[in-house]
């Protein structure tokens, strides 16, 4: 049975903290009164301590303890229009719930009595979406919208969401800021949200977030952003990963991720989401689901390595080259839910899970969050409920991080919701019996994983020039400029140079050897050949060498030519017996290729994991072009 309201009431502080939060201002002033979690999470959310971080596959909390984001989404702040008829009437809000741009459930349910549904499922953490239009909207709610929350009459949208994350972060939970929507729309489909600037400027965009971020800063438990929902195709032009335009969705959500580490909020955990739908969904031509296929050889390299989270979506009736959709858009590809449970394994694996399961030790790996999965509690189809027990087993078995959608619905309305309010506050849903998806949801909620104390492991991240100075450490940021008109990358501070491409400014980089080193102290520009010691290392080739005791944590291009190398002091003393590593007609890797494919058909040379980068040779002989050709590998 759900908790009367009057008992809820009766033992929590939310109203007093609720009251606090009204006192906020408007769009862009800080909500420091918002921000004043508790000093321990309730123990039956789970004890753990803010911010998180990552380390390999795993989200971690600041004492270093695996924090499995086991979330759900609590919609509506995005939108729940359907995009024709009256706004205004219910009937043309998706399943008749109309949300009035705040989370849902408002009107019917107090929010601490929401909350206590939320710690009822076994959830630890909230994915909270939202709409740049609802930001910037000045109008409040009605007070029928917030009927059973009296105490946000009266406030615009984005105060309610203020309201919201304050009293769901008080009781313990991590609140994960979703970016859904540009307007205030139901998603997902040609409706003007098919990118992060289809309805607005990337420049809004970003300023929106930065904005948010440092909304929230203050609240250590407002702990990740997900940059954007569902990148996808409008009608005339698809999203792409790495082509350098204005639809290039690794270029923005790097450049923004970076922002936001540097400009609002270095606690935050940056979640990027696979590209969801490329191409005409039709018989005959080039489509389907990319996922975050593309980060197997262009990955993320953020300023801060142990922030990123990769996230996909996953639903029974879609499918790696199918839309979801019937009728119009319908093709005769298969969904997941017509795969075998063994070829669903294995496309899982392919479009996603590769990036946290192939044992470490590549520059993609990451933690991967399936940031929705969800199926109707009135599902009839035996296909479609054998696809969600599953893919409930495929999270189990992989101890995967996930988040339901969604949370919240209406009695009597959408069937997807697994907590739903009737008109007076009386709660049904999958912890209330009747509900087919419960054990399901109780196996996975329940399943035991990964747990306390995770041990630090290598880092590898890949550095991309391919279109612009697209990766900078913190250090090289706060330097300044290094090489004016180069392309440039230098290596998140701790990791070192190990690997480069013969073309187009690929390269690679790691701490693997020496784990734990302390950031740079200092750091040199090199553009000659002042510091080539012990011998001629390359013959007749120009050279580029870190002066003694310093490493390459960086490089810089024009064009295609080496322009100079960044050396850092390693603050210790550093091994001079070395080698030369040739690159210029094959590749020249440690067997295994550890570190990952980080410049897929181009050559390529890698130092071992025991070695340093101490230099780059190159010539401008006849069709050679200045081009990386040979690396000075020694040990460290």
């Amino acid at each position: 049975m759900p908790v009367p309201p009057e008992d809820r009431v009766k033992r929590s502080s939310l109203p007093a903290l609720l009251a606090g939060v009204l006192l906020l201002g408007a769009w862009g002033a800080p909500a420091a009164s918002s921000a004043a979690p508790a000093a321990e999470a309730p123990a039956a959310v789970g004890a753990w301590t803010a911010p998180l971080s990552t380390r390999g596959r795993y989200v971690v909390d600041a004492s270093g303890n695996r924090f499995k984001l086991k979330s759900a989404n609590w919609q509506g702040a995005q939108g729940s229009w359907n995009g024709s008829g009256d706004i205004g009437a219910p009937a043309n809000h998706h399943d008749g719930e109309k949300a009035d741009q705040m989370p849902l459930g408002l009107d019917r349910a107090p929010v601490g009595v929401i909350l206590d549904g939320f710690r009822a499922l076994g959830i630890n953490s909230i994915r909270l979406p939202f709409s740049n239009e609802m930001l910037h909207d000045q109008r409040p709610v009605s007070d029928a919208s917030v009927a059973a929350n009296p105490q946000l009459r009266g406030k615009t949208p984005l105060q309610v969401f203020d309201a919201v994350v304050a009293a769901t972060t008080a009781e313990g939970f991590a609140v994960i800021l979703n970016n859904h929507t540009n307007t205030s729309r139901f998603c997902c489909g040609l409706d003007g949200n098919e990118r992060w600037n289809t309805s607005q400027s990337t420049t809004q965009w970003e300023d929106d977030w930065i904005a948010l971020a440092r909304r929230y800063k203050d609240d250590k438990r407002v702990v990740g952003a997900d940059l954007y929902n569902e990148v996808r195709r409008t009608v005339t032009d698809d999203a792409n990963w790495n082509w350098g335009n204005d639809h290039d969705w690794w270029t923005a959500s790097q450049r923004l991720g970076d922002r936001l580490l540097t400009e609002a909020n270095p606690d935050l955990l940056v979640i990027v989401e696979g590209i969801n739908w490329q191409g005409i969904p039709l018989d005959g031509f080039s489509h389907g689901r990319p996922t975050l296929e593309p980060a197997r050889t262009v990955s993320h390299t953020l300023v801060a390595s142990n922030k990123l989270v990769y996230s996909a979506h996953f639903y029974g009736y879609t499918g790696p080259n199918h839309t979801g959709a019937t009728g119009m858009g319908e093709t005769h590809d298969p969904r997941y839910q017509e795969l075998s449970r063994q070829d669903l394994f294995a496309t899982l694996d392919r479009q996603a899970f590769f990036v946290a399961g192939e044992g470490g030790g590549r520059h993609f790996t990451a933690p991967v969050w399936v940031s929705e999965f969800g199926i109707g509690s009135d599902e009839t189809n035996p296909q479609a409920r054998a696809w969600f027990g599953n893919f409930v087993d495929y999270l189990i078995e992989r101890d995967a991080d996930f988040a339901y959608w969604p949370l919240v619905g209406w009695t009597g309305h959408g069937s997807w919701s697994i907590l739903n309010y009737d008109a007076q506050g009386r709660r049904s849903g999958i912890l209330d019996g009747g509900d087919w998806r419960a054990a399901d949801w109780a196996r996975l909620a329940g399943a035991a994983g990964k747990s306390g104390p995770v041990a630090a492991s290598d880092t590898w991240d890949m550095l991309n020039l391919d279109h612009a100075d697209a990766v900078q450490s913190l250090a090289a940021r706060a330097g300044g400029d290094w090489d004016p008109g180069a392309r440039k990358g230098a290596c998140p501070d701790g990791q070192r140079i190990i690997g480069l491409a013969h073309r187009d400014g690929r390269g690679l980089c790691t701490d693997a050897g020496a784990r734990g080193q302390a950031a740079p102290r200092a750091s040199t520009v090199v553009r000659d050949e002042r510091y080539v010691q012990q011998g001629d290392w390359a013959g007749g080739y120009t050279k580029y060498q870190c002066g003694p005791d310093q490493f390459m944590t960086g490089y810089s291009v024009r064009g295609q030519a080496v322009s100079a190398v960044l050396c850092a002091d390693a603050g210790r003393t550093l091994g001079t017996s070395g080698r030369t590593v040739w690159f210029d007609r094959g590749d020249n890797r440690p067997a295994g290729g550890p570190g990952g494919e980080f410049a897929l058909g181009n050559h390529k040379g890698q130092c071992g994991t025991d070695e340093y980068a101490a230099g780059v040779a190159f010539t401008g002989a006849w069709a050679k072009g200045k081009t990386p050709d040979a690396l000075l590998c020694r040990k460290l």
